[in-house]
Formats: C-alpha cells, structure tokens, sequence
C-alpha cells in the first residue's frame, strides 16, 4: 500500500450537505476550499464554534427546514419559501403556524400514510409469495 495516496476531495457544498449547514452561511475559508474525508471527518468529530453555531441558530437548508417543519421541500416551494431560514423563525412558525404551514403538514402526513401503507402491503405480498416456494420443498 502506497502511503503518498491522494486524498478523495468534494465540493464545499457536497461536504455542507453531508453536514446539514446551508453553505452560504459557512465561513469563506470553508466555501472555497475543496475538502478532503478526512477533514470532514474531523469537522463531524471536533466541530469548531461556527460550525456549532450554524447547527444550533441556522440559517438551515431547504431539507433541514422541511425536516424541521414537518412539510415536504416541495411543500416549502409551493408555500415560496425560497430563503433559508433560522431557528429563531423556524420556533416563529411552529408557534403561530400560518395556513399554509398547517395544510402542507397535513398533506405530507397523509403522504407519510399512504406510503407506509403500500410498503406494508408489499411486504404482505413478499411474505405471501414466499411461503408457498418454502412449501414446495
């Protein structure tokens, strides 16, 4: 094994993805730099303070705020929440949660629903399928 192996590096929003934090609110040093799995791996295990900080306060990404919210992203889109958004206003939504926010939570629970339900019908025919094959011998 050769020691002198390059590093595997990914975009700085790749590595923003991977570590839920909307990139525009990174530190420059952080955005333009490509990052290597190693640092990654030392941003998840010793995070520094900015990090720390856009974990807790935000801005957050679209999925973290749909995640947060309990809508979809698609949800968002329709509701025009293009920006991201803070702890601070995502706490504002959920305590005073405007129409919108109300309707796309419910829709996305139905949504949840209905695809548990097909998964557990698949499964009930998976199980089916496979009983009579065991029998067969």
């Amino acid at each position: 094994m050769s020691s002198d192996k390059k590093p595997q590096m990914m975009k700085p929003l790749t590595a923003a993805n991977k570590l839920g934090i909307y990139l525009p609110a990174a530190p420059e040093e952080f955005r333009n730099t490509p990052i290597s799995r190693t640092q990654l791996d030392e941003l998840r295990d010793n995070p520094p303070e900015w990090l720390i900080d856009l974990r807790r306060t935000g801005p957050f990404p679209r999925e973290v705020v749909a995640r947060k919210l309990g809508v979809s992203n698609t949800g968002l889109a329709r509701a025009q929440v293009s920006d991201a958004l803070t702890a601070e206003e995502i706490n504002a939504l959920l305590a005073d949660p405007p129409e919108w926010l109300l309707r796309e939570r419910e829709s996305y629970a139905a949504v949840r629903a209905e695809n548990a339900r097909v998964e557990a019908r698949k499964a009930e025919q998976r199980a089916a399928t496979n009983r009579p094959a065991k029998n067969r011998g």
